[in-house]
């Protein structure tokens, strides 16, 4: 990636043929503070832009249609798509701006990334992708004012990482627009909310109303995409992390118990019996491990 020729075409201004390794970076303040967050239709025959927004929002015309967006988000416009902004004022993230012939170097390496360049797109980020995408718009800017062995093959490495994080992402939001994918995405956050909090043995009702849905929403989603009720996955995770208390620590049944949210050692036990078909002790023996004369904590 070199260095601009002395002209380039920039918001349909004069212009010449950008260099075949033409790449720019800056800040989204830098670019739309000076034209007061309006940036008018335009279009460019041999540059396409990769925006990261990182506060904020806006609209985004392309072609024809107007597009609503709120950070985080990645926004992909191919090169020769008409396109305008009008961003809120508060709005901020990097601008990337590549030739054409430089995009094609990546797509023909991985075919796979060429849907993203079909048309201008908002992919939509949750926080640790979009700290992912600033740390490579970061590596960009970084790699521009350097001039270090490597530089070239550093800076395409961030730009195809931001290609592979917007492909991917794009994937999961077409998903989510429809009734299973959106369900999809519900069980996931469940499993990750399971997985943070299954020792605390909370009311259903807490784990919906945490998630925004209704409980019935929530059993649908959990019977369509995984098979079972919501209660069972979490009767799941926690006879898991019983299993391996009682394999592997010294805990006795009763702590066991009272570390994975059950106040009654004996409600703990038939819990255990009733999923397993053995008691927790005849578990433990079965592996050759007795209860402890005293219980250690780990």
């Amino acid at each position: 990636m070199g260095s601009p020729v002395p002209t380039f075409y920039l918001y349909g201004e004069p212009h010449r043929a950008v260099d075949a390794g033409f790449l720019h970076v800056e800040a989204l303040d830098d670019r739309s503070r000076p034209s007061e967050w309006t940036i008018r239709s335009h279009s460019h025959a041999e540059l396409s832009h990769l925006f990261l927004i990182q506060t904020g929002g806006g609209t985004m015309t392309a072609d024809g249609r107007t597009l609503h967006l709120v950070a985080p988000a990645l926004l992909v416009v191919p090169a020769r798509v008409v396109h305008g902004f009008v961003w809120s004022s508060e709005s901020s993230g990097w601008v990337a701006t590549l030739a054409q012939s430089e995009v094609d170097i990546v797509l023909r390496g991985d075919p796979e990334l060429s849907p993203l360049f079909d048309h201008a797109r908002i992919v939509p980020l949750d926080t640790a992708d979009a700290d992912t995408a600033s740390e490579q718009f970061g590596t960009l800017q970084r790699e521009l004012g350097w001039i270090l062995p490597g530089r070239r093959a550093s800076m395409r490495c961030a730009l195809e990482t931001l290609l592979v994080l917007a492909v991917r992402r794009s994937l999961v939001a077409c998903a989510a627009a429809t009734p299973v994918g959106r369900q999809a995405a519900l069980i996931a956050r469940f499993r990750q909310r399971v997985e943070d909090r299954f020792r605390r043995r909370e009311p259903m009702s807490s784990h919906a109303a945490a998630l925004g849905v209704s409980e019935s929403a929530l059993r649908a989603a959990c019977a369509a995409i995984a098979g079972m009720a919501p209660a069972a996955m979490l009767d799941q995770r926690a006879l898991q992390e019983a299993r391996r208390a009682l394999l592997y620590s010294n805990l006795s049944v009763a702590e066991i118990g009272w570390a994975l949210g059950f106040a009654d050692a004996a409600y703990f036990s038939r819990f255990f019996a009733r999923h397993t078909g053995q008691a927790a002790s005849a578990y433990r023996n079965a592996a050759g491990r007795g209860e402890p004369q005293s219980a250690v904590y780990r």
